[in-house]
């Protein structure tokens, strides 16, 4: 026994005197190490990335600390990237000794980084390059791992002292300058203060940063504002993509990160308030959201990236829990489930975002609500995609209407559609209208000409198709691009009387939230719903409604037209103005649409709208005769795609 002790203390002095020799080596070859290592990276820097480092001078001061003046990073036959005058950091030796490096303290002054793009192209296109050692298939990384190590890389590489002084951002996008200047910035005994000038071609503004950080334990809390506590205004955005953006403060905290059994959790939460968003691609008007909040729970697996279910979104009053998941694990999968819990309507309605959904502004309903989405998506299996989507209601009733007044389709109304930005001529929509045509007036074959073109099981669905829904999606996602919409008539009707042709990000929500009122509520029949659509609906330059529409074409009543006349009239609903397209010179059908009668004759005896015998000949019946034949020119002989429009 006495001998394995006297044998460990000899191990322990061995081991000492090692690690004593190897920092009395390094301290003494310390500068060479130190400039044959600068030697490494200025060779890298040139062969790698076509870029001139030099550091006018690098110095050790004492045992760990490094001394650097006069940084300066330029791109060959480009503006200087990073310059800096003064920089002093000292490392931990003992994280060193394991090859980590770990900074303890840092100081710098007098420095920028400079992102400049102009005709002669970017000055850090070179540093954008991806490395050939790193196009190993994503499917082989370990997430949790990946994640952890760079995220430890560079939280080591903040120091828990810091002190920086007059360091600035710049960027200079063909003109378009920002630049953003550190007056000062201190980190001490974890409490983190600094200002920061910003001034852009419109505008300048201080923006203060003041919280906690403590990066070895891997938390921060951190708050965002205006120093005269006025709205803090994003730059750039304006000026590079017409988007006005706003905000109060952000609050930013991480509470913890771990890996634990594997996996790798990250926790905390950020919010944001009143943030303001401009942009005619969002909505008509100015978007705003009062309160904001994500309290979030990542996880990072082996084969997976995910936001956990335990998470929190709350958007004024209104709350929800995503799970998002990507995983690679045997295919590519995208996941998606957002839960709504039981709140009230009248709560949804208070928290929508001003100036989002205008139309429910003023609404005022009772009844509770809760909402469920399920979503997934096999990249290889793209038919196998799940879309489900379920609200249950309690006790839901408008009591009020809000600026769209849902019940006006039940009434006679004033139609005016919107042609880039200008309203055309106004339609009465009802009997004081002599063109207007009452249900029972419009031929059948063209009602369901137009309901088999259009939306087979308009009399059935309520307002929303969920396998068009998902047929869309998959069409999109196999596309990579919005090829395929899903819309209804109940969702074109909306679109046309209240929302306008104008398409926002907004609008295409808006309309799927008022159909559903619509068709929820039985605020208006199914049968007066198609009456007041082929009353007001496009059907070529400056013909709306039906009784235009016969009138223009053939020179008849909308109870005169024929199964022929019918298809052609709904085949051009999603084109209207094209409707030349479809003639020869001579006023006579294109061969080509003799196989589209002949598809949608078909659909509509195999579903039972019309007997057999009414296709007979379908196609020669079609004889324009009215207005539109003195229009019809000679046009391209490549055949229109029949497609919807109205999405």
């Amino acid at each position: 026994m006495r001998n394995r002790k006297q044998k460990a203390v000899l191990f322990l002095k061995i081991f000492a005197v090692i690690i004593t020799i190897c920092i009395v080596l390094l301290f003494v070859f310390r500068d060479s190490l130190l400039q044959t290592a600068i030697a490494k990276i200025e060779n890298k820097m040139a062969n790698d990335y076509d870029t001139k480092l030099t550091i006018e001078k690098a110095n050790f001061d004492g045992i760990s600390a490094v001394q650097f003046q006069k940084i300066n990073v330029v791109p060959n036959n480009a503006d200087t990237l990073f310059s800096v005058e003064k920089v002093n950091t000292k490392i931990n030796l003992f994280k060193l000794l394991f090859g980590t490096i770990q900074l303890e303290k840092l100081e710098m002054k007098n420095g920028f980084i400079q992102l400049v793009k102009n005709k002669n192209g970017r000055n850090f296109d070179a540093f954008l390059k991806r490395n050939k050692e790193d196009n190993s298939p994503s499917e082989n990384s370990n997430y949790a791992k990946s994640a952890y190590r760079l995220l430890s890389r560079v939280l080591n590489l903040i120091p828990t002292e810091m002190q920086l002084e007059n360091l600035s951002f710049r960027m200079d996008d063909r003109g378009r300058k920002v630049a953003l200047t550190m007056n000062q910035l201190q980190l001490q005994d974890e409490v983190l203060s600094t200002t920061i000038d910003v001034k852009t071609n419109s505008f300048t503004q201080k923006w203060n940063i003041k919280g906690t950080a403590n990066p070895r334990d891997k938390t921060a809390d951190l708050k965002f504002f205006n120093s005269d506590h006025s709205k803090i205004i994003v730059p750039y955005l304006n000026e590079r993509f017409g988007l006005l953006s706003s905000f109060d403060s952000i609050h930013l905290n991480i509470a913890k990160i771990e890996m634990e059994s594997g996996e790798l959790h990250i926790d905390g939460f950020s919010s944001i308030a009143n943030l303001t968003l401009s942009h005619p691609k969002i909505a008509s008007k100015e978007v705003v959201v009062k309160k904001a909040l994500f309290d979030y729970h990542f996880l990072f697996g082996e084969h997976f990236m995910a936001i956990d279910s335990s998470s929190t979104i709350q958007m004024n009053e209104v709350k929800m829990h995503p799970f998002a998941e990507y995983s690679t694990e045997e295919d590519t999968v995208y996941k998606l489930r957002v839960a709504i819990p039981k709140m009230k309507a009248q709560q949804f309605i208070t928290s929508l975002p001003k100036g989002l959904f205008s139309h429910f502004e003023g609404m005022e309903t009772q009844g509770n609500f809760e909402y469920k989405l399920d979503y997934k998506f096999v990249k290889h299996k793209p038919n196998q995609l799940v879309f489900e989507s379920k609200l249950t209601k309690e006790n839901l009733r408008i009591l009020k209407y809000g600026e769209a007044n849902l019940s006006k389709l039940n009434s006679e109304f004033t139609y005016r559609a919107i042609e880039n930005g200008v309203p055309q001529r106004p339609i009465l929509v009802g009997p004081s209208n002599p063109n207007y045509t009452p249900i029972d007036q419009i031929t059948p074959y063209l009602q369901k000409a137009v309901l088999t073109c259009e939306d087979p099981s308009f009399f059935s669905h309520r307002g929303f198709i969920n396998d068009a829904f998902k047929q869309s999606i998959i069409k999109n996602l196999k596309t990579k691009k919005f090829s395929r919409g899903a819309s209804t008539i109940s969702m074109q009707l909306v679109k046309n009387v209240f929302l306008g042709r104008k398409k926002t990000m907004a609008r295409k929500i808006e309309e799927i939230l008022l159909v559903w009122l619509i068709e929820d509520q039985h605020i208006v029949s199914k049968t007066r719903m198609l009456e007041v659509y082929l009353n007001i609906i496009e059907w070529g330059p400056n013909v709306y409604g039906v009784t235009d529409a016969a009138r223009f074409y053939f020179d008849k009543f909308p109870i005169e037209l024929n199964l022929g006349e019918s298809i052609f009239l709904a085949s051009i609903v999603p084109r209207p103005k094209r409707f030349k397209n479809s003639f020869l010179p001579d006023a006579e059908l294109k061969p080509y649409m003799h196989k589209y009668f002949k598809m949608i004759g078909g659909l509509m005896v195999r579903r039972g709208k019309v007997p057999a015998t009414d296709t007979n000949g379908i196609f020669n019946s079609v004889k324009v005769k009215g207005l539109a034949k003195s229009m019809i020119l000679a046009v391209d002989t490549i055949a229109p795609i029949i497609e919807e429009d109205n999405q």
